[in-house]
């Protein structure tokens, strides 16, 4: 079983930045591929990012790459989703998600085993 919990969203303006961590429990945390979503009001929960269990492998939606970074520090259990020129249509609710299986991140939310309880961003106009 691992527990994932995200933090560091908040209130923004456009254009400002952001970094959401995920701290997850466990002892095989460099074993899991990560996954960050995110989820708008009367909207699927699209994938934003993802990242192997080595940090070799990032994966981007096209909606934020070049804005978006993820990384990993497996010494400390942590993700993060580093966000720059924050738009307003990216606001949401963001999740980080663990796959137990892979080695490259999977861009559905499907084979996700654990997710976090979600951590909600907000960029004003």
């Amino acid at each position: 079983q691992v527990q994932l919990v995200e933090s560091g969203g908040g209130l923004v303006q456009a254009g400002g930045s952001l970094r959401l961590s995920c701290a997850a429990s466990g002892r095989t945390f460099s074993s899991y591929a990560m996954g960050w979503f995110r989820q708008a009001p009367g909207t699927e929960r699209d994938f934003l990012s993802g990242i192997s269990g080595n940090g070799g492998i990032t994966r981007y939606a096209d909606s934020v790459k070049g804005r978006f970074t993820v990384s990993r520090d497996n010494a400390k259990n942590l993700v993060y989703l580093q966000m720059n020129s924050l738009k307003p249509e990216d606001t949401a609710v963001y999740y980080c998600a663990a796959d137990a299986r892979a080695g490259s991140p999977s861009r559905l939310a499907a084979p996700y085993d654990y997710w976090g309880q979600g951590i909600q961003v907000t960029v004003s106009s």
